[in-house]
């Protein structure tokens, strides 16, 4: 995966929409299980993301600001954010 940003007018407590970037790295889990990667997918993190990702998305650090989401983790995003429609 490669830079998630949210929206200038997204961000913070006046944000627009709630659940914007979660829904997103679950679309990506979502086309890495769909192309045989059994959902796994990486990223680069800001150092100062890095907690954030781990308690919202399940993300685990593989090495430096490298992230990981593995299969299980990118089950529970796609159940959450595609309730309906995956898995």
């Amino acid at each position: 995966m490669h830079l998630l940003e949210s929206a200038t007018f997204n961000k913070g407590k006046a944000r627009v929409y709630v659940g914007v970037p979660g829904n997103l790295v679950a679309y990506t889990c979502k086309v890495a299980f769909e192309k045989g990667y059994d959902g796994f997918i990486s990223f680069i993190s800001k150092t100062v993301l890095r907690k954030h990702y781990q308690q919202t998305l399940g993300a685990k650090v593989l090495f430096g600001d490298t992230m990981i989401i593995d299969t299980p983790e990118a089950m529970k995003l796609i159940n959450r954010y595609f309730k309906s429609t995956y898995l």
